[in-house]
């Protein structure tokens, strides 16, 4: 049986690139974190693994928008070798800043390939947002989402700019109609909800989507804080679970290649 392979890309300014890693190593993948100025001096290494992972984090500062810059080199360097892996019914995770990236390199919604349909923009709230929020599973078209699991899941944000915005109407129509809106913000009774609960004022409660395949993944929230049962906020008083919730996502991509590969 294949060993996942996982490429955790990073740049200047990724910062959660260690916790995924661990998350990955835990569900039994192996883990290689590569710069972008590797990728880009051997674009053939892609190929090389299973799962793209595009962690979180602030990459170049978010200096002219949150990502734009890592979309930038993404899309006008590696769009071939991208739509190769991707062809080849592998997987591909954004999570936070790597969600904006995949979101302005025109990776999510993928409606039109290689277009820019959507964007994560300013909060509501006009500040960063670091707080825990609950996030319900509205689709399993995902391959990082299985129907067992929990329809409810309690993880962190920390963004400056997780609004999720389509383009138009008709492209939000579309991803409601394609069950592409994978995960969105309720509150603990699963119910949809306002400020603080939907930290950021996305459209529609949106926290995450996927591509019309279900191989591409992007959310806001940290799946990879919260692993361990004991990353809970409230572990010590509600007692621990057998893991933290965001670990399944991690689970469900390994066991898509072991399956798959």
């Amino acid at each position: 049986m294949l060993l996942p392979k996982v490429l955790i890309l990073r740049t200047a300014g990724t910062n959660c690139d260690y916790e995924t890693q661990y998350a990955f190593e835990k569900a039994g993948a192996t883990v290689d974190i590569v710069h972008i100025n590797l990728l880009l001096t051997n674009k053939k290494m892609l190929q090389d693994y299973q799962i793209l992972t595009l962690p979180g984090g602030f990459t170049y500062g978010d200096d002219v928008s949150a990502g734009k810059i890592l979309a930038n080199q993404i899309q006008y360097n590696l769009e071939e070798d991208i739509q190769t892996f991707i062809d080849k019914k592998k997987l591909i995770l954004g999570i936070c800043n790597g969600f904006q990236v995949l979101t302005k390199a025109g990776l999510l919604p993928s409606l039109n390939k290689h277009h820019q349909e959507a964007t994560l923009t300013f909060n509501d709230s006009n500040k960063f947002e670091d707080r825990w929020v609950y996030l319900k599973i509205c689709s399993n078209k995902s391959v990082f989402i299985k129907e067992e699991q929990a329809l409810t899941l309690y993880l962190p944000v920390a963004h400056g700019e997780g609004k999720f915005v389509a383009k138009d109407e008709n492209i939000l129509n579309k991803i409601m109609a394609n069950h592409q809106a994978i995960f969105k913000y309720v509150n603990e009774r699963g119910e949809d909800a306002g400020y603080p609960w939907n930290p950021n004022g996305s459209i529609q409660n949106i926290a995450g989507i996927c591509d019309p395949t279900g191989q591409i993944l992007g959310m806001m929230p940290h799946p990879e804080r919260h692993v361990e049962p004991t990353q809970h906020p409230r572990w010590t008083r509600n007692g621990l679970k057998e893991c933290g919730d965001g670990f399944p996502i991690f689970q469900n991509a390994v066991h898509y290649v072991k399956s798959n590969f």
